[in-house]
């Protein structure tokens, strides 16, 4: 892996990608950093799975990225078509794994899955009173934090994070919940994979919904195996939040 921008031509080892990827010093609001491969021709799955984009060198920008997170957000489609676990490694500077939120407006998920069976830490479940009763209880049960939010408007998602502390807010799908956050003007950074790979059907793209007019800034590349690994952030400010 060689860095491209900045560029100096450095080839980042896992304590050089928790650099090249920091978060800004102690961001009192939720900064949201979302997380995405896609394909040349802006496929974001093969086979319905994200997995057949990846390289290693992708699966090491996961990992960091993971690593200085305090929270992975998730959407319930994207949780159950991966079969979410939980994180493995600590985050940076703390003693266990960042939870795993997933926002289901259904509470639509299974309390024998490994997202509840296969985790250090709880995840936390967004949902509101309206999703049915006996789901909510039954992923108590599992083990599950289950928060029962007024709405799940990307705002009052955030709210509810930062008011646990869990300001480093790393989403990773799927394309329906990065669309509702950038058209709220919630999204601070973008980190993109281009896999070197053009894919045939009708794979969606990595955002999903209203048309959204988010203007970002390319901060950093990374070169590996003939794929890039941007990161681009907002730069000065939200214009459209």
């Amino acid at each position: 892996m060689r860095r491209l921008l900045p560029a100096d031509g450095a080839h980042p080892d896992d304590d050089g990608l928790l650099a090249h990827y920091a978060y800004p010093d102690g961001p009192d609001a939720p900064y949201v950093r979302v997380n995405f491969v896609s394909s040349l021709d802006g496929a974001v799955s093969v086979d319905g799975l994200s997995g057949g984009l990846g390289s290693d060198a992708d699966k090491a920008v996961f990992g960091a990225l993971r690593r200085l997170a305090d929270v992975v957000l998730v959407g319930a489609g994207t949780a159950r078509a991966e079969d979410y676990r939980g994180a493995r490694r600590p985050t940076l500077g703390r003693d266990l794994p960042p939870p795993i939120a997933v926002v289901t407006g259904s509470a639509d998920l299974d309390p024998g899955a490994r997202l509840f069976t296969d985790t250090a830490v709880a995840p936390i479940v967004l949902t509101t009173a309206g999703a049915p009763a006996a789901r909510r209880e039954a992923l108590r049960a599992a083990g599950a934090d289950v928060v029962e939010a007024p709405d799940l408007e990307p705002a009052t998602l955030l709210t509810e994070l930062g008011r646990r502390g869990l300001t480093r807010v790393l989403c990773e799908g799927g394309p329906s919940l990065f669309g509702a956050l950038a058209g709220a003007g919630l999204v601070d950074e973008l980190c993109l994979t281009l896999s070197p790979v053009v894919v045939a059907g009708s794979a969606g793209r990595i955002t999903a919904g209203p048309t959204t007019d988010l203007r970002l800034e390319l901060a950093g590349v990374l070169h590996a195996d003939d794929a890039l690994l941007l990161r681009y952030t907002r730069g000065r400010g939200r214009p459209n939040g």
